[in-house]
């Protein structure tokens, strides 16, 4: 695993400024602003908006066949409206303080210990060594968290089938049946 300090180095190095333009919130693509959450994140966003679970997540779109005819996919996503985050308020979050690793480390992420940067305006962007510290830090439990939330799958999917001719989603707590 990389350390914090070399994580800052680089990050500091490709630069970042976040400009507020709401594009990572927004559909430019297909998906482009998918947003996958762990269930603890998505009960932080419904308890920050004062909705439920169900009105802030959505099944992770892409689903896994199974051969007895059940379909299920890993966690879930961030609700949309209108080819932006349900949350996108007048080129704002209204949920900033509860808002999901992904969002708070765009446009970066760890693909294992190689650092992805994603497109952004606000690439190359001005960083204090404190920021980029602050960022390496939140990558570094975002990937942590996400590596908990896989071994908590894998942990379901060994002592809980998919029931047959279902639709559901796996995630660390179990598998929901969901329409669709």
């Amino acid at each position: 695993m990389r350390t914090l300090d070399a994580l800052a180095d680089e990050i500091m190095a490709t630069g970042f400024r976040c400009t507020g333009c709401g594009a990572c919130c927004s559909e430019v693509s297909p998906g482009s602003n998918l947003v996958m959450v762990t269930p603890a994140e998505a009960r932080a966003v419904a308890d920050a908006a004062g909705r439920t679970f169900d009105g802030v997540a959505e099944p992770y779109p892409d689903f896994i066949e199974g051969e007895d005819g059940a379909r299920y996919t890993f966690d879930w996503s961030l609700r949309r409206e209108g080819g932006r985050c349900l949350f996108l308020r007048e080129g704002r979050c209204t949920v900033y303080g509860a808002r999901p690793w992904i969002c708070r480390t765009y446009p970066f992420m760890l693909d294992g210990d190689r650092l992805a940067v994603f497109e952004c305006p606000g690439l190359g962007g001005e960083m204090s060594r404190e920021e980029a510290r602050l960022l390496a830090a939140l990558l570094i439990g975002r990937q942590e968290a996400e590596e908990a939330e896989e071994e908590g799958i894998r942990k379901v999917l060994a002592s809980t089938a998919v029931p047959a001719g279902i639709c559901a989603v796996v995630d660390s707590e179990g598998v929901w049946p969901v329409h669709g």
